[in-house]
């Protein structure tokens, strides 16, 4: 059964922290290369950070150095920590699996991280 399971969004001031969570399933995380991806409104969905079975990450340049994505492959979760945010991160959040396979068609709810003051 797939299973995608985002969690941890929410409203908080230019500057602020927020740790996002995603509980997988074990069919889509084992031995993929899981991402967190997002879609702010009007905008196509975007992947944000990716990280491999075995822990190399990638991040698109506008979050380098502010975000930083990690997995639990005992627990099947990916978490994103996110500091200095910023209003232009506001969008809603969703994990996928990334890498040469792209997501899957099934997406989770999201989460949504809303930036401002």
């Amino acid at each position: 059964q797939v299973q995608l399971v985002e969690s941890g969004g929410g409203l908080v001031q230019p500057g602020g922290s927020l740790r996002l969570s995603c509980a997988a399933s074990g069919n889509i995380f084992r031995l993929n290369t899981m991402g967190w991806y997002r879609q702010a409104p009007g905008k196509q969905r975007e992947l944000v950070a990716h990280i491999t079975n075995g822990g190399s990450t990638t991040y698109v340049d506008s979050v380098k150095g502010r975000f930083t994505i990690s997995r639990d492959n005992g627990k099947n979760t990916v978490n994103l920590q996110m500091n200095s945010l910023k209003p232009e991160d506001t969008a809603v959040y969703y994990c996928n699996r990334a890498g040469p396979l792209g997501p899957l068609r099934y997406w989770g709810q999201g989460t949504q991280v809303t930036v401002s003051s």
